[in-house]
């Protein structure tokens, strides 16, 4: 018989992974709708170019229609640019740091277990990218995450590539509920709730979380990193929900990935 603190912790994953799956249809949504409006800005230049190269010679105007070809909608391909090269040593040690605006956070990245991410990380973190963003999301019922990277700022944002899924196997066996323990103080990455849809977005678990074995678990918090996100936690969400934009703003003001 599931108990109603088990059923509450369900109906909350499930949210959890709605809202995840949401979002990344309202990001495929103006994907696709970026995608549609310069194709007919191309076609139209090509028109243009037609028009012009036609006193030319015949090379040209095939050239011309030759960068008229669509490229893949988001629909057929979740990456519009391609992963960073692998850059990282595989074998070492790395941390990140976020100085944000409620304490600094160290989080602990061993590269052997997950290449992809860190060096994904890494990469964005060297130029800036996760630079004056936002920590978009607290989770204070069923789940306990804040979750941050996201350019944007509602959800809905990415690097403009995704990663594959890596160490999903790190935190056991899934119980009768399909679910494993993320531990309080896991650094892991959000996604869409389908395989390989990672992106920039990760979520820091501040107390024992449920969650299906399907995001990559890539990270643990120091514990002056664990105690600010506590605070941020017992703070609440905006509002008095239990799920929304915290109600301390947490700005990560400067991120950086170096060798441990």
């Amino acid at each position: 018989m599931v108990s109603s603190d088990q059923r509450r912790r369900q109906l909350a994953r499930e949210k959890f992974e709605r809202q995840q799956q949401r979002r990344e249809e309202a990001r495929r949504r103006t994907r696709r709708l970026a995608v549609i409006i310069a194709s007919s800005v191309a076609v139209v230049a090509v028109i243009g170019a037609g028009a012009y190269v036609s006193l030319g010679d015949d090379d040209s105007k095939t050239d011309a229609a030759a960068d008229a070809s669509p490229s893949p909608s988001p629909s057929a391909s979740e990456s519009s640019v391609p992963e960073p090269a692998m850059k990282i040593d595989k074998k070492s040690k790395y941390t990140m740091s976020l100085s944000t605006s409620q304490g600094d956070i160290g989080i602990a990245m061993d590269a052997a277990k997950t290449p992809h991410t860190t060096n994904s990380f890494k990469a964005l973190a060297d130029k800036g990218y996760f630079d004056s963003t936002k920590c978009h999301r607290l989770t204070t019922q069923g789940i306990f995450v804040l979750q941050c990277g996201d350019p944007k700022g509602d959800g809905s944002g990415g690097p403009g590539y995704t990663i594959p899924d890596e160490n999903l196997t790190a935190l056991g066996k899934p119980g009768d509920d399909g679910s494993v323990t993320y531990p309080a103080g896991t650094v892991a990455m959000a996604n869409t709730g389908q395989p390989g849809s990672g992106g920039s977005q990760f979520f820091l678990v501040y107390k024992d979380t449920k969650l299906p074995p399907s995001y990559t678990p890539f990270g643990t918090m120091d514990d002056a990193g664990l105690k600010a996100v506590k605070k941020i936690a017992e703070a609440g969400v905006a509002g008095g929900a239990g799920d929304g934009a915290p109600k301390k703003t947490v700005t990560v003001e400067k991120a950086t990935v170096d060798k441990a």
